[in-house]
């Protein structure tokens, strides 16, 4: 599946009213440019930032990186493995989850097209038998509903070819490109299909992570829409980062954001540069210049404290995130954060408490608990010598939620099961560990 752009839908903490801003579109910003650097550790810190900010498409990249540089660096390292694995389950399934609601809403507004290219992505997503079915019954449900059509009748929405650069670069994917540009604000979807056969060529090779291919496709773009007020640059800065074009990237960025002061993507492309360059001053006082009713949503706040965290300052980050609870209610993407800072910081008690209040309010909701929140709580009680029942059941969870990783869970429940003096469970369950290991080899 391609990389897609992903809106800014961030619901407010203080109620229930989403942040739209024009342009704010979710770019394959930064992160792309860790692809290609082996360090399996940063990706997957990345992909934990995304997964509390429920930006489940770059999550899902961060940690497919992190499995390809750990492949690279330390192929040995199954335990690594096997977390990261989890975690990219985890992401891809939210994701496919996220285009079924919006494939939901789509179908109820009647965009049912826009919404059958949305199911289809998420049944090529998903694995879980359970959301498979989900999303063929919607499907199939729509079948019914669309009169045949005579083939004959039908002609292909073929894009056009981009002729620039080495060599002749077909933007025939129709499918992919719309199903991109699919899930943005009208204003944007509208503006990306008007820019041409550059602007698609360059669009689709960033979102392939071929770069160079990107930055020439898109430079063209540029001379061919030379409006101000394009989104071309911010695509452009993209690709340039990723090349580690870093003055160009940022030269851009800046641009940009004069003409668009309230697209936080903006900010956060440039923030990308700037953790690059690890000018971290920079990043932060370019945060403090975004307008107010920005610095006011999840996202601005999720992202300064990411550039807090990034800086090594885990205490500032923690006070942040804590500061705006204190004024604008809890919400469990800030939790996230905040126990992420806690685990830096090595107060894996306060960490604990906040994976346990998210988990204490999915069940009061009766919604289903994240597995990662589950997995956090039952390795960090674990580390913190906890045998007790509640982490034992939530091993046993896990083992139902995340079969790839059994041979683990069933380890870690042999050893609660020893510690609790129960040898004949201990050795069972010891057992089980070994038999899932040799399944999955």
């Amino acid at each position: 599946m391609s990389i897609g752009n992903w809106i800014f839908n961030i619901l407010q903490p203080s109620g229930g009213f989403y942040l739209k801003q024009p342009g704010d579109i979710r770019q394959p910003v930064g992160l792309l440019k860790t692809l290609f650097k082996p360090n399996p550790e940063k990706y997957e810190q990345r992909g934990d930032g995304c997964v509390r900010a429920s930006d489940w498409g770059m999550a899902k990249l961060a940690y497919e990186a992190a499995l390809d540089a750990l492949e690279k660096t330390a192929p040995e390292e199954a335990a690594s493995k096997a977390r990261i694995l989890e975690k990219l389950e985890g992401s891809v399934e939210a994701l496919a989850r996220e285009h079924m609601g919006t494939a939901e809403d789509l179908i109820e507004s009647g965009h049912d097209e826009d919404a059958r290219e949305l199911l289809e992505l998420a049944l090529e997503l998903c694995q879980a038998p359970a959301l498979r079915e989900d999303i063929d019954t919607l499907l199939q449900g729509m079948v019914g509903a669309i009169p045949e059509q005579n083939p004959e009748q039908t002609a292909p929405h073929i894009l056009p070819v981009y002729e620039g650069g080495q060599e002749n670069h077909d933007v025939g994917e129709p499918e992919t490109f719309m199903a991109l540009i699919g899930p943005l604000p009208d204003e944007a979807r509208r503006a990306y299909m008007s820019y041409g056969p550059s602007f698609r060529a360059g669009y689709l090779a960033l979102n392939r992570g071929d770069f160079a291919v990107a930055a020439d496709a898109l430079s063209q773009a540029t001379e061919e829409n030379p409006s101000p007020d394009s989104f071309i640059p911010l695509e452009l800065a993209t690709a340039l980062l990723n090349l580690d074009r870093l003055g160009d990237a940022r030269d851009w960025l800046e641009t940009f954001l004069e003409h668009h002061p309230d697209s936080l993507p903006g900010y956060q492309v440039l923030c990308e540069v700037f953790w690059e360059m690890e000018a971290f001053d920079r990043a932060g006082a370019l945060l403090e210049t975004c307008p107010e009713e920005l610095k006011n949503s999840l996202a601005y706040v999720l992202l300064r404290g990411e550039s807090m965290s990034l800086a090594g300052r885990h205490s500032e980050a923690a006070a942040f995130y804590q500061a705006f609870m204190n004024e604008n209610g809890r919400h469990d993407a800030i939790l996230m954060a905040l126990a992420g800072s806690y685990e830096a910081l090595e107060n894996l008690e306060e960490a604990r408490g906040l994976y346990i209040q998210i988990m204490n309010q999915c069940q009061s909701c009766h919604t289903r608990v994240d597995p990662l929140v589950r997995r956090k709580f039952a390795d960090i009680s674990f580390d913190l010598n906890d045998r007790s029942t509640a982490v034992l059941e939530s091993y046993f969870s896990l083992a139902q939620e995340d079969p790839s990783n059994r041979p683990f869970y069933f380890q870690r429940v042999s050893e609660i099961y020893a510690a609790m003096g129960n040898r004949e469970e201990a050795r069972r369950f010891q057992g089980f560990a070994r038999q899932a290991t040799e399944e999955k080899e």
